[in-house]
């Protein structure tokens, strides 16, 4: 259950950024053990601006600048957390976690394991990720996969301001590692995927709205974000507003499903839609083979397969490196979307695969 004591005026329009940047501020007026640290994160307020302000607010003990190395960040944070601090470092894009990953799989993931319980690793890592932003190949990937393989972390994906700030102030209370990744294409306004189209700001939307105050948005809870009978929709990140543009725009009556969290996922609320409606929709920015979305079609079809009328359908990106030039070719879009839930219901035949065509 999501808990808040603000009050209706205590609401305030944040975009994502400053969602996140409250989130960050409020821990750190609420816990002194809470520390915030990374590339260009102090003085300059992170490359993003997500921190801008919290160095001048909460001191250089608090909120300070790490070197340019990602092992040194996630390792000098697992060591921080072992001694009883709660760490919030930021890896400066998603693509860039690959030198900590023997910190984050081999001593974050299993230092309560290894310890029989007696240290834990309450480190929240924060990456922006996902593209839509013409960041290339290595400024776009999608990497969530990669850590729900790893027992001992959570991984977190927010889609609107009020979860961001929500599930982030939950991830650094928690005492297990969680890795918080942030759709950047989300960061200013809401994205449907028509990227020819006026940017829509956070303003206009109700997730806009964003207590001042302390809250919290439970980490393995998902949200029913368009109820509906026809098909079930699995998503998270950005994708959760292609898939609520695919359904306006087809007039399926999809009942749309913010995971928020990946891992551990709300496996009850999936299989209740999906015994509800019988077909299912998965749809995830990353590369297809090996995606989130295999493990989601796998958990529907252990425990819903005698309730399905029709295969699961995966809309994904493509396997291929994030390219540049073809960004909204790679990008999955409403219409992939929409063919996708056509699909589902019979209405066209199933060609796209995912790894051919689409468009």
């Amino acid at each position: 259950m999501e808990r808040h004591k603000q009050l209706e005026h205590d609401l305030v329009d944040m975009t994502m950024i400053q969602a996140l940047r409250s989130g960050m501020d409020v821990m750190l007026e609420r816990d002194n053990n809470v520390v915030v640290f990374g590339q260009d994160v102090g003085y300059f307020g992170g490359v993003f601006r997500c921190t801008e302000g919290l160095q001048a607010k909460h001191g250089k003990t608090r909120v300070f600048d790490a070197p340019i190395s990602e092992g040194g960040i996630v390792g000098a944070a697992v060591g921080m957390a072992a001694y009883g601090l709660r760490p919030v470092v930021e890896i400066q894009f998603a693509d860039y976690f690959y030198p900590a990953t023997d910190q984050i799989v081999s001593e974050a993931a299993r230092l309560r394991y290894r310890s029989a319980g007696e240290f834990t690793a309450p480190v929240t890592i924060r990456m922006p990720c996902g593209g839509g932003i013409f960041g290339g190949q290595t400024h776009s990937q999608s990497p969530e996969a990669f850590f729900t393989h790893v027992s001992g972390i959570r991984t977190v994906m927010p889609s609107n301001p009020y979860d961001a700030k929500g599930l982030l102030i939950a991830s650094i209370e928690n005492n297990d590692p969680v890795i918080f990744l942030e759709p950047k294409r989300l960061y200013n306004g809401p994205f449907d995927g028509h990227h020819d189209r006026p940017i829509v700001p956070w303003s206009k939307h109700e997730k806009g709205k964003v207590p001042s105050g302390y809250y919290t948005v439970e980490l393995d809870k998902a949200a029913i974000v368009r109820p509906g009978e026809a098909l079930t929709v699995l998503t998270y990140g950005t994708m959760v507003h292609v898939a609520l543009e695919a359904a306006q725009a087809s007039g399926v009556d999809a009942e749309v499903i913010d995971l928020r969290t990946l891992w551990p996922v709300d496996l009850d609320t999936i299989v209740a839609s999906v015994r509800k409606t019988g077909r299912c929709v998965i749809v995830h920015e990353a590369t297809q083979t090996s995606g989130f979305g295999a493990e989601l079609t796998t958990l529907v079809q252990e425990h819903c397969f005698y309730h399905l009328e029709a295969p699961i359908e995966r809309v994904a990106g493509w396997d291929i490196p994030y390219p540049h030039v073809h960004e909204w070719h790679y990008f999955p879009s409403p219409q992939r979307v929409q063919d996708a839930y056509r699909r589902a219901l019979g209405s066209v035949p199933t060609v796209d695969n995912g790894r051919t065509g689409g468009q």
